[in-house]
């Protein structure tokens, strides 16, 4: 991959993460008839916390102090090893399917840790439920990837994403169904509705929220702004790996900007469909969370099964 466009993946991931969470909250609020806070309201808020002062619990370990740059920077390597607007990097060895998927998996590990660090009740009980989640979610993840592995003949994402896929192709209904199996998986891993509600002041509802309540200041920017990258990490593999159209092809300027283009309008499109749907569902009990991700599961055996009988 030329080092212009792997340095655009590198700073692409962390610098519209923030802007895409703001166009949620600002979509969902239009839909709910409110004006809703300025798009912008992430980058201020991201801005206000890395100038506050910290408070740090005395019963914290090294793990608490030394996540949010490890959950931070693990986003910021995996978003330089997916494709967003171009296919141009098979030869990426971080950009296999497996790597990526437990690269994700050891952010999410280290989150748990220091929700439980510092001994808080609302800590522990946030990291319990989100390590029951991210378990059962995580088949659902493999399967609806391996799926596309499968049709595509490599494990390597920007290989899947560099072949295209027509409405006659035969694989297209078991990718299909790989998608929808994927979009709940995605819906888990970001700490949407209805598996949680991101904007919750309930402390006996968090899930996510409750991990990072003894944060503050700079690491707190970290958890919010990494959270917002794991956010749109998982929306751009969701857009250019199973819609993988208009990514560049070369390195020239104009195709890469094509290619840009066309990868801000996919993340928007998707962006809209979790507005629409945080905004017409509430969020589920936790006991019938496993049931979501069975669905998940269920979907991807049957577009696994699919594919050996086409």
């Amino acid at each position: 991959m030329p080092i212009i466009i792997w340095t655009i993946q590198l700073i692409l991931i962390p610098a519209l993460s923030p802007l895409g969470i703001g166009l949620i909250k600002n979509m969902k609020a239009k839909l709910q008839n409110r004006q809703g806070a300025s798009i912008f309201q992430p980058y201020r808020d991201i801005w206000k916390l890395l100038h506050k002062d910290e408070v740090v619990s005395v019963d914290a370990s090294w793990i608490f102090r030394c996540a949010p740059y490890i959950v931070f920077g693990i986003t910021i390597v995996v978003g330089a090893s997916i494709p967003l607007f171009s296919s141009l990097g098979q030869g990426i060895i971080s950009s296999d399917m497996l790597l990526v998927i437990y690269t994700l998996a050891t952010g999410t590990f280290f989150l748990a840790l220091a929700g439980i660090d510092t001994g808080s009740a609302f800590g522990g009980f946030g990291s319990s439920r989100e390590m029951t989640i991210s378990a059962l979610a995580e088949g659902g993840f493999i399967f609806s990837l391996l799926t596309l592995a499968l049709t595509r003949g490599t494990t390597n994402l920007f290989g899947i994403s560099a072949i295209p896929m027509s409405l006659y192709d035969q694989s297209f209904l078991p990718t299909l169904l790989a998608f929808l199996g994927f979009f709940i998986v995605l819906l888990a891993e970001t700490a949407r509705f209805p598996f949680d509600n991101p904007a919750t002041h309930l402390e006996l509802t968090m899930i996510h929220e409750a991990m990072i309540l003894e944060y503050s200041g700079k690491k707190l920017a970290l958890m919010e702004w990494a959270s917002a990258n794991k956010l749109l990490i998982f929306t751009a593999l969701g857009a250019n790996l199973f819609f993988p159209f208009a990514l560049a092809q070369s390195s020239m300027m104009g195709v890469v900007l094509i290619g840009i283009f066309a990868f801000i309008f996919k993340i928007l499109v998707f962006y809209a469909a979790i507005a629409v749907l945080e905004s017409s569902i509430s969020k589920f009990r936790f006991f019938r969370l496993p049931d979501l991700l069975l669905i998940s599961f269920i979907f991807n055996i049957i577009a696994i099964g699919l594919l050996n009988y086409l």
